[in-house]
């Protein structure tokens, strides 16, 4: 007797006869043709899609590095030489701010893997494999989130002065995981009794297998929401821990120690130490969060058998 494995079109073995690979692009586009809907979503994508370019290429616009001071210009406005003008240091704020946003957007998608990979992995876990599994893993959760995240990062950055910046990534992450794996586990329990996952066990498929072919692939529209959720999420942490002076530290900078500094000129006539970084910090949480919602509605799967013209 041959079993099929069919877990409802989202991926495995065959369909028909036929590749899944044609399953899978024709959910893709499908996905596609409905994000493409939400113009507040391609706006978000276009904008994010920008201001990676600048935060990557916008170095390449002036001849100014960000710990470079030019003292016979100090405290000058936006001109020519200094797009955004200087501080009174004589630091360029063009630089300053495309370095600042370089750093951040790199931790918050750094951050975003970590979070929503441990969320996915130890949320299906507990709810696949049951038991003193679960527990532990149901134990955890409860436990982190009865911890006030933003409390225990403050008191921990001090023990890591002066260590780089990569150990804020882990940091971070280690407080946001908590909420999307009880997601994880409760959708887990429900894809593990469906009938593909049943035949892949009586197959004797391992069961770590069976996580990554069919239970993952099924759960997905979670974990792509949550993921550009928490890029926006760990990229306003790592800002307000900056601010408050627990993140980035000298010589290293990020939008939150750009706008840590200019924060005491915003409403003078230096406006522009506080007003280029604190916009560029909304437009990113703007478009993270547009695409976000974008996502979430294109893979409703309540809505996966509408066909999009």
């Amino acid at each position: 007797m041959t079993i099929q494995l069919i877990d409802d079109g989202h991926t495995p073995e065959t369909v028909g006869g036929g590749p899944v690979a044609s399953t899978a692009a024709g959910r893709a586009r499908l996905v596609w043709r409905r994000f493409r809907r939400n113009k507040l979503a391609v706006a978000g994508l276009a904008g994010l899609v920008l201001l990676f370019l600048f935060a990557f290429f916008g170095p390449s616009l002036t001849h100014w590095k960000a710990g470079d001071n030019d003292f016979l210009n100090t405290q000058t406005g936006p001109g020519s030489d200094h797009f955004f003008g200087t501080d009174d240091a004589g630091h360029d704020m063009f630089a300053q701010t495309v370095s600042g946003m370089r750093k951040s957007l790199n931790i918050g998608l750094l951050v975003a893997a970590l979070s929503t990979g441990a969320a996915g992995i130890l949320g299906t876990a507990a709810a696949y494999f049951g038991g003193w599994w679960d527990k532990v893993i149901v134990w955890l959760t409860d436990l982190f989130l009865v911890v006030p995240s933003l409390l225990m990062l403050i008191i921990l950055s001090p023990y890591f002065q002066g260590a780089n910046w990569i150990v804020l990534i882990p940091m971070i992450a280690l407080f946001n995981w908590m909420i999307t794996s009880r997601v994880v586990r409760g959708m887990t329990l429900t894809v593990r009794e469906r009938e593909f996952v049943r035949a892949a066990r009586y197959m004797g498929v391992p069961a770590w297998t069976i996580i990554r072919r069919h239970i993952l692939p099924n759960i997905s529209s979670i974990l792509i929401v949550d993921y550009t959720l928490n890029v926006g999420a760990a990229i306003v942490t790592e800002s307000f821990l900056s601010f408050l002076g627990f993140g980035i530290r000298t010589p290293d900078v990020s939008l939150g120690t750009v706008i840590n500094d200019g924060s005491t000129f915003a409403g003078t006539d230096q406006w522009y130490l506080f007003a280029f970084p604190a916009s560029f910090l909304v437009l990113i949480i703007l478009c993270v969060n547009f695409i976000g919602d974008g996502l979430r509605d294109a893979l409703d799967p309540n809505s996966t058998g509408v066909s999009a013209r």
